[in-house]
């Protein structure tokens, strides 16, 4: 199955083949930041599972211990994809940006210490702290 992603504007997209490796939601602050939302939604694709990339891309990146670089829609800011150096071969993209090719429900949940009190999540998903 192909899927395409793309930013609010429409401006930018990426394509990718088959289905995530890891389809998960993330509490940790990196990723509340990012989203501006109580947690990140992040599908991460094997790097030969994207087939194409389209847009004007601004790239951020983070230095330290958790190094990321994150591209971004240069017109409306939105950030659709990333490759961290915990994640080699692989690229992370906004679950929420794959509208019109939705993924399927997430099945894992990180970072909970960092989860808002009053989410509650799905029985069954795999946790880790």
């Amino acid at each position: 199955m192909t899927r395409k992603a793309h930013c609010c504007c429409g401006a930018c997209s990426i394509e990718v083949e088959g289905e995530p490796v890891l389809n998960a939601i993330c509490h940790c602050g990196n990723c509340k930041r990012r989203t501006g939302s109580a947690f990140g939604w992040s599908a991460y694709f094997a790097d030969e599972a994207v087939t194409a990339k389209a847009g004007d891309f601004g790239l951020y990146e983070i230095a330290g211990a958790k190094a990321q670089r994150r591209w971004f829609c240069a017109a409306c800011g939105t950030t659709l994809l990333w490759q961290a150096d915990g994640w080699p071969a692989q690229t992370g993209i906004a679950g929420g940006c794959f509208t019109e090719t939705p993924l399927p429900e997430p099945t894992a949940t990180v970072s909970n210490n960092g989860r808002c009190a009053w989410l509650g999540l799905p029985a069954g998903w795999r946790t880790t702290p």
